[in-house]
């Protein structure tokens, strides 16, 4: 009997588990693992974006982690052609997908489809940047309602983020991006997904991001770090936003001591995993919320779920 075709997605907030459990599905359901987080891409860095370890790429395949480089532009668009054909393959060798991450976006871009917006030059995108610069996040937006009214319908006035997405695509293409994202379907019928989101307590979650951040200076991330650095990387480049290195930089040149660099990497990616949750609450309404303390309990959960 062919083996019915399933694309497993594992997400939740940084530091929830999702690795180890993914594993286990991985052995359960004869699968491979294929990576949804878009700082875990880069090739160069490890300790800070917390790829998964050596042992853990012994036991399971995985894909699309550690490929591209710091110094090169990687977009939404790029990791859902990747990931596309990905998939793909490992149906093809009768093994399940099993998507792992914590990018809220890249996962809609799968399950939804992603616009066709034409690729925006990186120039352009710095002199939309600069303007932002200069006229603060209020000023912006009021600029972006009058060059592109609909916009005030899908973006709050505080996403800066996404303010400047809007403005860069309308004044680029002279179309709404709004008008874009009407236009997308998924290349996958929704009835493949079992989308899965490890909703651990906040509190539990807190605890875990502060033992997170100690392992990661054990390990080395002062040096890891350094090295980034020394690659003098276009600041407009996507790998500027790793949590962490910004907190070092300013370790290195003396303004802040290691204590105090550790409490602020804590601080940045426990807001980190709050914006993860809120986006979860906004575009995941339709996903199983899993959660135990006991790995054992939450691969049961897990597979109860999928079956």
């Amino acid at each position: 009997m062919e083996k019915i075709k399933k694309i497993i997605l594992l997400a939740g907030p940084t530091a929830s588990g999702k690795s180890e459990l993914a594993i286990k599905l991985a052995q359960h359901f004869d699968g491979e693992i294929i990576n949804a987080d878009s700082m875990q891409v880069y090739k160069e860095i490890s300790i800070l974006t917390s790829k998964p370890k050596s042992e853990d790429l012994k036991i399971v395949k995985h894909h699309l982690y550690g490929f591209n480089s710091v110094k090169d532009n990687f977009s939404t668009g790029h990791w859902v052609k990747m990931v596309e054909k990905e998939i793909k393959k490992q149906w093809k060798n009768k093994k399940t997908p099993i998507i792992v991450g914590g990018t809220g976006l890249y996962f809609k871009s799968l399950t939804d489809g992603l616009s066709k917006i034409p690729e925006i030059p990186i120039n352009f995108r710095k002199k939309v940047r600069n303007l932002y610069n200069k006229l603060g996040q209020n000023k912006f937006y009021n600029l972006l309602i009058k060059l592109d009214p609909l916009a005030k319908k899908f973006i709050l006035k505080s996403d800066s983020q996404r303010s400047i997405r809007a403005y860069e695509v309308k004044k680029f293409t002279a179309k709404s991006l709004f008008e874009f994202i009407k236009k997308t379907e998924s290349k996958f019928h929704n009835n493949v997904f079992e989308k899965l989101f490890i909703n651990i307590p906040r509190n539990i979650l807190n605890r875990k991001i502060e033992r997170r951040v100690e392992e990661m200076f054990m390990r080395g991330a002062i040096e890891e770090a350094k090295f980034f650095f020394e690659m003098n990387i276009d600041k407009e480049l996507p790998s500027n936003k790793i949590l962490g290195l910004r907190e070092i930089k300013d370790y290195l040149e003396g303004k802040i001591s290691l204590d105090k660099t550790k409490e602020l990497i804590t601080q940045k990616t426990r807001q980190y995993a709050k914006r993860q949750f809120t986006w979860a609450r906004g575009h995941m309404k339709s996903w199983n919320m899993i959660y135990s303390s006991n790995i054992s309990d939450l691969y049961k959960k897990a597979i109860n779920k999928i079956s």
